[in-house]
């Protein structure tokens, strides 16, 4: 069983919903508290022991490579003033652990993931959706890990969502659990309440096997006309492994509005650093 060493991160989307902040910036780049969306999602993986990040961007997206590179004028400027560099230490990284490729259309995540696959090859990855905040110690992305060194095969990561709301979900079909983890037995994409076959939705962490590349390569489309990621991993159901895994982290759907501000009090809260103040400001409100 390969190791998980490489990580996608589908990041071409145009923001639209948090216009006019995201007419110039990439909406993985707002910020929760002090570190953009795409911090966060990196440093989950870095935990986890990804070693390669897989950037599928768009136009206008180079500020999400120059995160992550040495900012030598910003560097050389706080050395200068003695201040220490230690908050940049996981925005630095090594050459080749972020490279990029171009999603020239926005066909779907389905689409955006198979625009990764020479970058991919023949190893299992994982898939990280940055405006799913996934806040914990260990990671999100490093219990899934845990979890594929015991059963392998394809993981996603699913949580209960209130059965109004499966239509804005992957709804998995589940079979025998065993602890966190329920074997998938079948997937479908956004279905309607009544027609839902659980309450299990999928959220924006998987781990997935080479194969799906293939899959992705018909370019078949489903719910609203996209190519959908879901309708290929439901393909591997039967010939691969298939669980779902329930985690312990504190999930923030930022590409919501409400949703976002409420990452900002809600990590905000859990600092040492600003904390006590937010408290004391909510306190008097």
């Amino acid at each position: 069983m390969k190791k998980v060493r490489k990580a996608v991160f589908p990041v071409a989307g145009l923001g639209t919903r948090f216009l006019p902040a995201t007419k110039a910036m990439p909406k993985e780049m707002l910020t929760v508290v002090d570190r953009p969306l795409i911090q966060y999602a990196v440093e989950e993986a870095l935990e986890a022991g990804i070693e390669q990040m897989i950037f599928v961007t768009g136009r206008n997206k180079t500020a999400l490579d120059d995160q992550f590179d040495l900012a030598f004028e910003l560097e050389a400027t706080m050395k200068g003033r003695g201040k220490s560099l230690e908050i940049l230490d996981s925005t630095r990284m090594p050459p080749g652990a972020i490279a990029s490729v171009r999603q020239q259309e926005p066909l779907g995540l389905g689409h955006a993931v198979w625009c990764a696959r020479h970058l991919v090859g023949d190893e299992p990855f994982a898939v990280l959706l940055a405006d799913d905040l996934m806040f914990g110690k260990p990671g999100c992305l490093a219990q899934m890990v845990e979890a594929y060194d015991k059963v392998g095969g394809n993981i996603v990561c699913v949580e209960n969502v209130a059965r109004e709301r499966t239509a804005s979900y992957g709804i998995i079909t589940p079979g025998a659990q065993d602890g966190n983890l329920t074997e998938v037995k079948g997937l479908v994409e956004k279905p309607k309440p009544e027609e839902a076959p659980s309450t299990l939705g999928v959220v924006g962490r998987y781990i997935l096997q080479p194969e799906v590349m293939a899959i992705l390569d018909a370019k078949e489309t489903g719910a609203g006309g996209e190519i959908q990621l879901t309708d290929a991993m439901a393909k591997l159901i039967g010939r691969q492994p298939f669980h779902g895994v329930t985690v312990d982290a504190e999930r923030h759907d930022c590409g919501d509005k409400i949703g976002f501000v409420k990452a900002n009090i809600a990590i905000a809260l859990q600092r040492d650093d600003v904390g006590p103040a937010i408290r004391d400001w909510l306190a008097a409100r």
